[in-house]
């Protein structure tokens, strides 16, 4: 099953650093449109390997013979990881980090596709899984009808059942010796109890969890009655009402909500673009190009480091202390000449999570390209 990305396996993986030796990072897409067989998989991981081994980080000529050999045998681990033990199960993508040294082996099947790149560095390389998080993990999904009340978690891009209200609800041809319009009460009376019931399921779920977003699933004849029903909390919750057939599966579903939930991840974008412009047009907390925003990331100063994705800048990184910046020389802090690196963006991101902070890749605008597609919003 795919991996949940989360901030905090995320800030687990950017701690790691490769004392022994280095470490090799992996991506490789399975979208069935691209990879639709396992013989294809292999076929393009053996690709990936060979373009790693003849890569700058594995050609280093300050390795030595043992670091060397534990990098071949790294490789050689993730292509029999490939050819013997990787079940895809729905995966869309599958990111893989190896350091054999420092006795590092991760796997990570992946909900939703991300390009064929490869790594081999002191750190994981994790730019990739940056626009994963947050893509809708953790939502609820209420489905409620007259006689359905299901709730649903999104995990792994999956939706897995949560609770289930369901309620038969009696009809037409129950009524007996009732009056028309006795019965009609008690059938509404049956159905605002059920609705009551669901509400108060999704209330208590919504309490469970730390900023929680729900999708509601209704059909619009019903939507006033029911968000009537709701408690506060669980109506600041909400980013999205939508629709689906009356017997829709998990998967079907997942199809109608994920729109919702790619419009309020939108919708936060802006919020935090404002925010950042904001700050920047008054000299306030805000960084804004590479240089500013890569020193601002090494002093532990970055709140949210948002940048539009595609967006690369050579930068340079002292091997000691891990501290970045556009410019080399000598370390301010500790006096170690600094190193040449080509991923400037993903060492960016290194420094933010492990100072505690959080990075959003902008999906939906261009807003940051006069500042060199990158900022910040920063914590002083």
């Amino acid at each position: 099953m795919a991996a949940t990305i989360s901030w905090d396996s995320l800030r687990q993986l950017a701690a790691f650093r490769a004392e022994k030796g280095c470490a090799i990072s992996l991506y490789v897409d399975l979208d069935p449109s691209i990879t639709p067989t396992a013989g294809d998989a292999v076929t393009r991981v053996r690709s990936l390997l060979d373009e790693g081994l003849k890569s700058d980080g594995a050609m280093r000529r300050d390795y030595t013979h043992d670091q060397r050999r534990a990098l071949r045998d790294d490789f050689d681990r993730i292509r029999r990881y490939f050819e013997d033990d990787f079940v895809r199960d729905g995966a869309h993508a599958l990111a893989v980090f190896s350091a054999g040294l420092d006795n590092f082996w991760r796997p990570l099947p992946l909900a939703q596709s991300v390009a064929d790149e490869v790594h081999v560095g002191r750190e994981l390389y994790l730019t990739p899984l940056v626009p994963l998080v947050g893509r809708g993990e953790g939502a609820l999904v209420a489905v409620v009808s007259r006689e359905q009340g299901r709730l649903y978690r999104l995990r792994g891009g999956r939706l897995d059942d949560v609770a289930d209200r369901f309620v038969e609800q009696p009809g037409q041809h129950d009524q007996g010796g009732w009056s028309q319009a006795r019965y009609q009460r008690h059938i509404e009376k049956l159905v605002e109890e059920h609705l009551k019931a669901v509400a108060d399921e999704l209330y208590q779920q919504v309490r469970r969890m730390r900023s929680a977003r729900v999708v509601v699933v209704c059909p619009e004849e019903l939507r006033g009655e029911f968000e009537n029903l709701l408690a506060t909390e669980v109506k600041a919750a909400i980013v999205g009402w939508t629709r689906a057939p009356a017997h829709a599966g998990a998967a079907e579903l997942l199809g109608v909500v994920t729109p919702e939930l790619e419009r309020a991840r939108e919708q936060d974008e802006q919020r935090l673009v404002e925010r950042w412009r904001e700050e920047a047009g008054r000299n306030g907390r805000a960084a804004s190009g590479w240089e500013q925003t890569l020193e601002a990331a090494s002093d532990g100063r970055v709140e949210v480091l948002a940048f539009t994705q595609g967006v690369s800048h050579d930068a340079w990184q002292c091997p000691a202390c891990g501290r970045v910046n556009v410019a080399g020389g000598r370390c301010p802090l500790d006096g170690t000449e600094m190193e040449a690196r080509v991923e400037g963006l993903d060492l960016a991101i290194h420094q933010t999570l492990v100072h505690g902070g959080s990075v959003l890749a902008l999906r939906h605008g261009r807003d940051l390209d006069p500042a060199q597609g990158i900022g910040a919003l920063l914590r002083y």
